[in-house]
Order: structure tokens, then sequence, then C-alpha cells
């Protein structure tokens, strides 16, 4: 998403203070959509500390915002967020969403000293865990290859749960033989989704949407985050219907809101609208999120992650 890339000056004591205030909501008013952008600015400064911050916030009650806590520690990269996200993954009464991006931020930070636990918990009982323990798995053992492959150039900063397919294969329509095809093992078809997200065409967003009726939530909920990424006017339709589908899993509706927030087109309003008093309170409070996005991008800020300049 547009705000992912933002780089800040280490601030004072006190604005530690500050963020930590807002993210842990010690006043119990802070709105949710302003702890993440606390949070946000603190995936910025990158440091022990506001892993520290991150990883106390995970006694909230909120799964959508633990779950947002472990992405950013992935993203970090910090080693030092290893204790909590591991404490994470073995909590087996947490939400599987935050659990999973517990497992995936481990693969994304790449130590083989997670490997013993992300093995551990590759038979988990929640298929959404054990999947993500297999991707990060395939992740950390392929970031630690001595041999490198060429990989096509990359538009987008995060630290992905796979690398896109090799330069070799780029043709759109070869790359959506291998995502769609559930006989291959789910790092390849990861490989194949980011690479196609790379493209940003309207082929490849229509050949990423065509991954919806994929019997894994895990990968519908990967295809919505890649949309939000994309910022492609052409997935608003899937995404929608995503959104709306009552009985789709929330992780991957979530992520369907989110990415209407971030492309922001004046239907993605209107239905992020309709759905922000939604039963369910990980696509209610997403839509809220989302709603704020869709301000941010609309209102020529400079940066999401303002918590710095209140």
């Amino acid at each position: 998403m547009a705000f992912e890339d933002v780089q800040i000056a280490k601030p004072t004591p006190e604005t530690y203070q500050a963020l930590d205030a807002d993210l842990c909501n010690h006043s119990g008013k802070v709105p949710l959509h302003e702890r993440f952008r606390a949070l946000f600015t603190l995936k910025a400064l990158a440091d022990n500390e506001s892993v520290d911050i991150i990883g106390r916030a995970f006694a909230d009650e909120s799964s959508l915002l633990k779950h947002e806590l472990a992405y950013v520690l992935g993203q970090m990269k910090n080693p030092h967020a290893h204790a909590v996200l591991k404490k994470v993954l073995g909590t087996m009464d947490e939400d599987p969403m935050v659990r999973h991006e517990a497992a995936e931020a481990l693969g994304a930070i790449g130590s083989l000293d997670s490997l013993p636990i992300l093995e551990e918990y590759l038979k988990d009982e929640c298929e959404v865990v054990s999947q993500t323990c297999e991707l990060a798995i395939e992740k950390i053992k392929y970031d630690s290859r001595k041999e490198k492959e060429t990989l096509p150039e990359s538009a987008y900063s995060s630290i992905d749960p796979a690398p896109p397919t090799a330069v070799e294969v780029e043709d759109t329509a070869q790359l959506r033989e291998i995502y769609l095809n559930q006989k291959l093992p789910l790092f390849e078809r990861y490989r194949a989704m980011f690479a196609l997200r790379n493209q940003c065409t309207t082929e490849s967003v229509l050949a990423l949407a065509d991954g919806f009726d994929d019997p894994s939530a895990l990968f519908r909920h990967e295809i919505a985050y890649v949309f939000g990424q994309m910022q492609h006017p052409a997935a608003v339709p899937s995404l929608i219907t995503v959104l709306s589908k009552l009985g789709e899993a929330n992780m991957v509706r979530h992520e369907a809101a989110e990415a209407l927030g971030s492309i922001a087109t004046p239907e993605c309003y209107t239905i992020l609208e309709k759905f922000r008093d939604d039963d369910d309170r990980v696509v209610r409070e997403s839509c809220v999120v989302a709603l704020d996005m869709y301000a941010y991008e609309n209102s020529g800020e400079l940066q999401y992650a303002d918590g710095l300049s209140k």
C-alpha cells in the first residue's frame, strides 16, 4: 500500500510514550484508525523500542489489530520480535488470523532459528496456520540458499510470503496457469501470484481474480492483499463481491475491505460504508480502517504514518 515506504527520524522518549499510549489505547478513547496510524509510525522506526511497544499491544481484544501488529513486526524484519511472535503463534486459543500472521512474520524476518517452531505447527489443526507455516518454512529455506535466482524488478517494498516467479516465466497466461494449479506446492503458486502482481495490468488483475474460487481461505486472502498493493481499479468489482459474501471467511473479507480503502475510488467508499456495521467485528473494524485509508488516499496528505506530527 502507498503508506508502507515511510522513513522517519528517531523520535524523543516522550514521543515513544505518546505512540505507546495511542497504539495501546491507554485512555480507552483512541479510535482504531488512529491506533493503526501509530502502528505504521512505529513500523517506520523499526527499532527495538518500537518492537517492544508493538508487543505490548497484543494484550488488546481486537483480532484485527493484533493481526496487523504481527504483520508489521514481520515487515520491520527486526529479530528482536522473535520472542513475541513465537508466543503468539503458540497461543492455541488466539484467533487463527493472528496466529497465521505471526507465522508469516517469522518467515518475513527469515531466521533459520524460527524453523523448529514453524515445523512444530506445520500440522496445526487450523489450515490457515498450517499452510502459513508451510510457506514460511519454504521462504526461509529459499532466502538461505547460496545460489540466487534472477528475479524481476518490483515496484513494491513489502517482504512477501514468497518471491515472484523468476524472470524466465513472464507470460501472463503461463503465470495464471501456475497460479491456479491446485496440484502444485503452495509456495510455487504464491510465487506466480506475486509475479502477476508485479505486472499490474488489467490482464494480470483479471487472472488474479480467478483465484477467488480457490478452496484455501489463506490463498483467497492473499489475493485481496495483493489487490490492495496494486491499487488497480480493475480489481474493484471482484473485491466488492468478496466483501459482500457474508459466508466468506472474515480474514478474506477483511483484506478485501482494506484493499478497497487503498484503491479509493468512489464505489469503494459506498461499499465500505455499507459494511462498516457488519455483524462480524473483524469486518466492520476493517471497514472503519479502510474508510480512513480512503480518506488518506484522497486527501493529498504526505504520509499515512503521521504519529510524529501530532
